[in-house]
């Protein structure tokens, strides 16, 4: 895409941010390209999050008031409406399903590779692990895939940022964490990853690897900073986030889900994968669907009511006890891996 010409180029574009080393990083990618393709001045201003706040107290994020509702994303999205900011840069796993008023989702640049990948001592991969291995990730969407390979894990609460998590693992307190592999990329620690998951094993959170660039509805980068979107990074996401969004209506399982555009025959095509699961994984529903690029939310919508005739939401009872534990961005469904993106 060409770049569009500059507007207002004497004013700074001041680009909200969390604190931590990895959302100063995704910022300054988003910084690097507003400069590249805008030809603007960009200023990082960073804020501090009720998220941030509960990860430094040691709160477990799914138990605080705001679980569910973005808890890293809220006071960036107040900061912007207040003028403070002009655009806020969130893990897009992190931004509830639905709109919120007066901020518009304006783009969504290329997406990181959005597997999960595996930390663990020695260099051993998930399946090396001898039975009772300690395996540290709070996500429910993590932990119930994992309970359904049956490998026999110890499966712990694990919080903080990406150096206490494989700290952890260096110190000999766990066996393994699992965690994103974009998170690891974009602070240039993919060194540490000792196996990446395949999508056959663990399915990754909606969103995961993608980042969301806001800015006020009615403010004129709205329409500029576009030039940022990757159409087919953003066609992944709004299926994966549709689908999150219609199984939120009737379903509290964890749910995991991957859609790719991809060449087919006649053009693109839109392929998408999703699983909803009880939290032990005994139970699962899986499906896939193919579309359009250009229908992808409505893929998503349509794969989402399937896996609800197939008996999605009849998880919810086994589920229950991890109702508002999903994945940061799930809107209603809480925390997955509620620190950095992750």
């Amino acid at each position: 895409m060409s770049p569009v010409s500059p507007v207002s180029p004497g004013t700074t574009i001041r680009v909200g941010t969390r604190r931590s080393v990895l959302a100063t990083t995704q910022a300054g990618h988003v910084a690097d390209l507003i400069r590249e393709r805008l030809g603007r001045e960009v200023e990082l201003v960073e804020v501090v999050t009720h998220g941030d706040r509960t990860q430094a107290a040691g709160t477990p994020l799914a138990r605080t008031a705001l679980a569910g509702t973005g808890v890293f994303v809220s006071e960036l999205r107040d900061a912007l409406l207040a003028g403070e900011v002009d655009v806020a840069v969130h893990s897009l796993k992190d931004l509830p399903t639905y709109p919120h008023p007066g901020v518009a989702l304006v783009a969504v640049p290329p997406r990181e590779d959005p597997r999960d990948v595996v930390v663990a001592r020695d260099g051993l991969t998930l399946g090396e692990l001898p039975p009772g291995a300690k395996v540290g990730t709070g996500a429910p969407r993590r932990v119930a895939q994992l309970h359904a390979l049956g490998l026999g894990l110890d499966l712990v609460g694990l919080r903080g940022n990406v150096d206490t998590r494989i700290g952890k693992v260096r110190s000999g307190e766990y066996d393994a964490v699992v965690l994103a592999r974009a998170g690891l990329a974009r602070i240039g620690r993919l060194d540490e990853v000792t196996e990446t998951l395949d999508p056959l094993q663990l399915l990754p959170a909606p969103g995961q690897g993608a980042l969301g660039v806001e800015c006020r509805a009615d403010d004129e980068l709205a329409e500029v900073l576009a030039v940022l979107e990757d159409p087919r990074s953003r066609a992944a996401v709004d299926a994966e986030r549709a689908l999150l969004a219609t199984l939120e209506g009737g379903c509290a399982a964890p749910i995991g889900a991957l859609a790719e555009v991809v060449e087919g025959e006649d053009g693109e095509e839109l392929w998408l994968r999703a699983v909803a699961l009880s939290p032990d994984g005994a139970l699962a529903v899986r499906r896939s669907a193919t579309g359009s690029p250009a229908e992808a939310a409505e893929v998503g919508v349509r794969l989402a009511k399937e896996m609800l005739a197939e008996g999605a939401a009849d998880l919810e009872v086994r589920a229950a006890t991890g109702r508002g534990q999903q994945d940061e961005g799930a809107a209603s469904q809480g925390a997955d891996e509620l620190d950095e993106g992750k």
